[in-house]
């Protein structure tokens, strides 16, 4: 599995901790560092489930200067969706962390010491063959 964390952020922290404690096996992705691509944050929604505004820190420096909190100018439907990835893209500092991405195909948002387990529960020998 994947982790994609800012090692500023206490959750990132926190979730490095209990996979480390778990004895998880699992790379980090810097993702301020090592900025993932449109294509990247396409795949990892599509495996979250979620839409790009759902995983977009709205309270960051950035969100308030792009004006992603206006529904007007950033409409959170089909339309928007494109603008919002490219946000995402140009700003990594917008996406939600940490995510953690699973062999088996799924991810999370690992915020929650129950999200982190759940991750590590579809690694768990066999899950994803």
């Amino acid at each position: 599995m994947e982790i994609w964390i800012n090692p500023a952020c206490s959750k990132c922290r926190g979730a490095l901790t209990l996979l480390d404690a778990e004895g998880a096996d699992y790379t980090v992705r810097r993702y301020l560092d090592d900025v993932p691509t449109e294509d990247e944050i396409r795949a990892v929604l599509e495996r979250l489930g979620l839409e790009p505004w759902d995983v977009t820190r709205t309270q960051e420096d950035a969100a308030k200067e792009l004006g992603l909190k206006d529904r007007e100018a950033w409409p959170r439907d089909a339309s928007g969706r494109d603008r919002w990835i490219a946000a995402l893209a140009q700003h990594p500092k917008l996406i939600q962390r940490p995510i953690i991405t699973a062999d088996d195909g799924t991810a999370v948002v690992g915020r929650t010491e129950e999200a982190v387990r759940d991750a590590m529960a579809r690694e768990a020998p066999g899950a994803a063959q």
